[in-house]
């Protein structure tokens, strides 16, 4: 039914300069585990198991992440240092990679249209690897939350979390009608607004699924917001023409993408995740 997730990699994490200028920021570690591992994590653990991700310029390192290193593998093979590579051996061994390059960074609807080659005509997730989402042991993950409800509504999802009113000109921000605890019916969007302008105060973060008719509206989704061509643009043409639903998510989300953000994940999980004996 729903089996790929899309990662949208292309950005310049220009917010992390100078640590950025030769390492992809979905490569920043948070305690000893990159950013982009955490949410591949998450996709598979959603049933997501076929991966791609829409890269740029300067972000080999992911790919070979998720790759052997033969070299490294014979360095430590039958050492207690093996143990470390553990997560990401599962990870490889679950997943299904694939990659194609984003040639311009033209805003997220446009990577989401660069990575339609790999996605074809089925549903998928996304996932923004700046948002690092965790949640409470035994408790779904925030995509696996999705993936429950879009098994039941069959249209595009998009996960929203109460901001406060000085935060709203950072995120696309969503209106409709509650449909049951936590679940709207969207019925506008608006990207990045003033404060005084924004329908509420629900935020759309970086945790997505989307049915594949958006790659046909984004092929006629002008530029917006920045001169880019924004995938809020294409949900609002989305909702006005079918069904888009806003899930109030449970779980916690970080701003990877800020340096706050960074350092308050970066003590979160480890005092929550890695001291706690999960530090493979």
């Amino acid at each position: 039914m729903i089996r790929k997730c899309m990662f949208p990699v292309g950005g310049y994490g220009t917010r992390f300069l100078p640590a950025t200028k030769a390492l992809p920021k979905e490569m920043l570690p948070v305690v000893n585990k990159p950013l982009v591992q955490y949410g591949v994590e998450e996709s598979i653990e959603a049933g997501l198991n076929y991966i791609g991700f829409v890269t740029g310029r300067g972000k080999r390192a992911i790919a070979d992440h998720f790759d052997i290193s033969y070299e490294l593998e014979h360095q430590i093979n039958g050492s207690t240092k093996e143990q470390y590579l553990e997560s990401i051996r599962h990870v490889m061994e679950t997943g299904v990679f694939s990659y194609t390059r984003q040639k311009e960074m033209k805003g997220l609807g446009h990577a989401i249209l660069a990575g339609e080659t790999l996605i074809g005509n089925e549903p998928f997730g996304v996932v923004l690897a700046d948002d690092l989402c965790v949640n409470e042991p035994g408790e779904d993950n925030v995509l696996a939350q999705m993936v429950k409800i879009y098994r039941q509504f069959r249209c595009s999802i998009v996960a929203v979390m109460e901001v406060p009113t000085d935060e709203i000109h950072k995120y696309g921000v969503i209106s409709g009608e509650l449909m049951k605890d936590g679940l709207y019916r969207v019925s506008d969007m608006v990207e990045k607004p003033d404060a005084k302008d924004a329908p509420s105060n629900l935020a759309v973060i970086g945790r997505y699924i989307l049915t594949p008719d958006i790659f046909e509206i984004l092929r006629h989704t002008p530029p917006g917001k920045n001169d880019e061509i924004q995938l809020t643009d294409a949900l609002k043409q989305q909702c006005q023409d079918g069904v888009v639903l806003a899930y109030r998510f449970k779980g916690t989300r970080f701003d990877c993408g800020s340096v706050q953000g960074f350092v308050e994940a970066t003590n979160y999980c480890f005092e929550n995740i890695y001291q706690q004996g999960d530090n493979s």
